[in-house]
């Protein structure tokens, strides 16, 4: 089930975090097409260039550390938006005995090796973060450069394809292999691509409270970067209502519009802001700098959920919990939240999760603290309150 077979190697490869009952591979078929064509094996490739590895290899986008894994020998430079992405790397690495210096592991915030020689892209659920990553390397190309994207068939649309065509140069793609593409782009460095339109900033609606009319600020690709969403807007609607000196987080912050309502509402509350991605971290800070003030206090926290957050140190979280994991729907995430707000919060410490209603988080709820109670709802969502006991 784990087990990668390629010319290149033979890789055993797993998730992070892992979990016995997730059956889902850490690669797929779109994966497997652009490692069989770096090979040399490509099928549908036609006469697309191929790839010298020996240059500067950098690989973007990679999920779960399996393109990079299978490219340590080239020693290839991985750009990531996902803390988890990295942490799934470093796991396999080890799980393969390859030395962990063999991949430099970037983040999509830091600046990119200076010359790339060879890019490969993983194309992203999120268009924007797609967008704003093509025009962060498009300096760092050059015509030489082989750029090649991959994707399963429903993840790449024409509107893929042009951003492509539009950053970086003349863009084509394979035949379909296994319900998976190849993108194939030639680079024009004198292509007058324009600005990178990224980060992006909205003024929030005049009826979600202490945060109404206030400017937010969203990096590319994190949830809701064009506009606030109903579960969000339906949350800052109903957010506890307390007072006094309380370590609050703001558990999978996005742009931190809800950490950064909980600390106007109490302005003795100190607010931690932690997620998964680089991107909503920044964008969090970035928020509540400009709404906040640069001398208030808060953290922000790049990992896994609380798993950077000491136990029992925590008063209060606030978390509306992502359902999906890429194309794949799963409440593992929740659960794992869920399980680490627990651990986090002092007793009597609070969790307030606001959720679809069909996704059943009362009962997760009740299985993890032993109580759940509804605090508000409408005909979409719940608001719900669990204490640590």
């Amino acid at each position: 089930m784990n087990h990668l077979t390629t010319s290149l190697g033979e890789y055993d490869l797993v998730r992070f975090p892992e979990d016995p009952r997730d059956r889902l591979r850490a690669w797929d078929a779109a994966d497997e097409y652009l490692l069989r064509h770096l090979e040399g094996a490509g099928d549908g490739t036609g006469d697309a260039p191929r790839a010298d590895l020996s240059g500067t290899v950098v690989v973007v986008g990679d999920r779960w550390g399996a393109l990079a894994t299978a490219l340590a020998a080239c020693r290839p430079t991985q750009i990531t938006d996902s803390f988890l992405t990295q942490q799934a790397t470093r796991v396999n690495l080890e799980r393969n005995g390859i030395d962990a210096s063999a991949v430099r592991l970037l983040s999509t915030r830091e600046a990119p090796p200076e010359r790339i020689d060879v890019l490969l892209i993983r194309v992203p659920k999120s268009l924007a973060l797609l967008e704003d990553q093509l025009h962060r390397l498009a300096p760092h190309v050059h015509a030489g450069t082989v750029v090649v994207g991959t994707g399963m068939v429903k993840e790449i649309h024409t509107s893929t394809l042009r951003l492509f065509e539009r950053i970086l140069g003349t863009t084509r793609t394979s035949l379909a292999a296994k319900k998976a593409r190849l993108i194939f782009c030639t680079p024009d460095p004198g292509l007058a691509r324009g600005s990178d339109p990224w980060p992006h900033s909205y003024a929030l609606p005049s009826d979600v409270g202490v945060v109404s009319g206030l400017t937010v600020t969203n990096h590319a690709g994190i949830f809701c970067a064009e506009r606030l969403d109903i579960g969000t807007r339906f949350f800052l609607r109903h957010l506890p209502r307390r007072r006094g000196a309380e370590r609050v987080v703001d558990l999978g912050c996005g742009n931190g519009v809800v950490g950064l309502a909980a600390a106007l509402a109490n302005p003795e509350a100190e607010v931690v802001f932690t997620d998964e991605s680089f991107q909503a971290v920044a964008s969090a800070e970035a928020t509540f700098r400009a709404n906040a003030g640069a001398d208030r206090k808060a953290e922000f926290l790049v990992g896994d959920g609380l798993s950077v957050v000491p136990e029992g140190t925590v008063d209060l979280v606030l978390n509306n919990p992502p359902f999906h994991s890429h194309q794949a729907t799963t409440d593992a995430t929740a659960r794992r939240m869920f399980g680490g707000a627990r651990d986090a919060l002092r007793p009597g410490g609070e969790l307030w999760v606001i959720g679809n209603r069909h996704l059943g988080y009362h009962v997760m709820l009740r299985r993890i603290f032993g109580n759940s109670e509804l605090v508000a709802s409408d005909p979409k969502f719940v608001v719900l309150r669990a204490v640590r006991r």
